[in-house]
């Protein structure tokens, strides 16, 4: 039996080193043109012009979400003066003070039309009948275009069953009025069927459900006193979840502390930041994503570089580190102890098994943030031991975990004085 015993100190993570995965990159292009859906298990990507778009249908039947295209300037106004009886004398004075409304950065379901819901059965844009399923719209809309023009819009009716909408749209004096029906049956192996009110067409602009994880695209954030205002940043599809851990070197490999976040915009935009000497985006160093996809694979994820608005260029790596079905918690592969536990200044941890080069040790507290970590190196196989001081941190009740790229194991532990 092989017996290593080092004075590893427990530090705060001053330094962060790289980490071996496959790097990638997606062009959006100048002004962000394009966005581009991304495949995270085979690196494939499919662009597409974001300006093609004003509205978007969610294409299950039990869905009443739709979208505006935000990010490329489409805004949604509700009529504030009438129901729907004043489809034909729509009076837009006054329209500078009504509140714009936004798609929910976190939720594909709450699109911008739904932003007044109330709960069942008000969607925001029509009433939902319980017998039918069908939704019936009882709210008139003011929409602004991607050109700046403006349109009125009325969603009629979904007619759930059929998986059909029918709105009407017109110019704001009534001409050019649009009655339309939308039969979305054939369109459900997408989430979203787009819509142009410029050209009077339907817009197929998203690759197949399956064949993506993430979307780096141009959409609208919130601000914390809730001010709305557009970001370049990353969303996931729907059934994709992801873990985000902050302050931690780029070789950190846990992702077993914390919550799995299945929201949007889990991601997001504030990976980078812009720096004011340089005039350039810096991309956060100390910043890993753990994604987790459809089948359940878990891929790490940061980011490299960002070109910002003249080319459009992303750069970021990713690696496979479990497969779906994998125990996060304790694998078998390591027996990891604690002693003294409960412990006062120092614990020292023993663990037997073989888990690998790129081995990082960590204590996180009961919310999943990370305190004390650290990056020994390679370890032989047999016993090992490594020493913790944690006299400088609160009493109470932590997580110490070993992790690589191919095993993870976890231990409770007690900080008493």
């Amino acid at each position: 039996m092989v017996v290593i015993a080092c004075a590893f100190m427990f530090s705060e993570i001053k330094t962060f080193a790289q980490f071996s995965g496959v790097a990638d990159t997606v062009i959006m292009g100048a002004s962000y043109i394009d966005e581009v859906y991304y495949k995270l298990a085979d690196g494939t990507s499919y662009s597409t012009a974001r300006q093609t778009w004003d509205i978007a249908f969610r294409t299950p039947k039990r869905s009443s979400s739709i979208l505006t295209n935000d990010g490329s300037g489409v805004v949604l106004y509700t009529y504030p003066k009438s129901d729907t009886t004043g489809w034909a004398s729509i009076d837009t004075s006054g329209l500078s003070t009504w509140k714009p409304m936004y798609n929910d950065p976190t939720d594909w379901e709450n699109g911008a039309f739904s932003r007044n819901a109330t709960g069942h059965p008000d969607y925001g844009w029509g009433k939902y009948n319980d017998v039918t399923h069908d939704v019936t719209g009882d709210s008139l809309f003011v929409i602004q275009l991607r050109d700046g023009s403006f349109k009125k819009l009325w969603i009629v009716k979904k007619y759930s069953s059929q998986d059909i909408y029918n709105f009407r749209f017109a110019n704001l004096d009534g001409g050019g009025e649009q009655n339309l029906l939308l039969n979305l049956s054939a369109d459900t192996a997408k989430n979203f069927i787009g819509y142009s009110l410029l050209t009077n067409e339907k817009i197929d602009f998203e690759p197949v459900r399956h064949t993506w994880d993430i979307l780096f695209t141009k959409y609208m954030s919130v601000q914390p006193d809730g001010t709305p205002y557009p970001v370049i940043g990353v969303l996931s599809n729907q059934d994709i979840s992801t873990k985000r851990f902050e302050h931690v070197p780029l070789e950190y490999n846990d992702w077993g502390p914390g919550e799995w976040d299945s929201t949007r915009s889990s991601i997001g935009w504030d990976w980078k930041v812009f720096d004011m000497i340089t005039f350039t985006y810096k991309v956060v160093d100390s910043l890993v994503f753990f994604i987790k996809d459809i089948p359940g694979d878990i891929y790490k994820f940061y980011f490299t570089s960002y070109a910002g608005t003249a080319t459009g260029v992303i750069s970021f790596v990713k690696a496979k580190v479990a497969g779906a079905g994998i125990d996060n918690v304790n694998n078998d592969k390591i027996t990891l102890k604690a002693y003294p536990n409960p412990a006062s200044d120092f614990l020292t941890l023993y663990y037997t098994g073989n888990p690998g080069n790129d081995v990082f040790i960590s204590l996180t507290d009961l919310s999943g943030r990370q305190l004390l970590s650290g990056h020994p190196g390679g370890l032989a196989e047999g016993l090992s031991s490594y020493r913790m001081d944690v006299s400088r941190i609160a009493p109470g009740i932590y997580f110490v975990s070993v992790a690589s790229a191919s095993t993870r194991s976890v231990l409770k532990v007690i900080i008493r004085r």
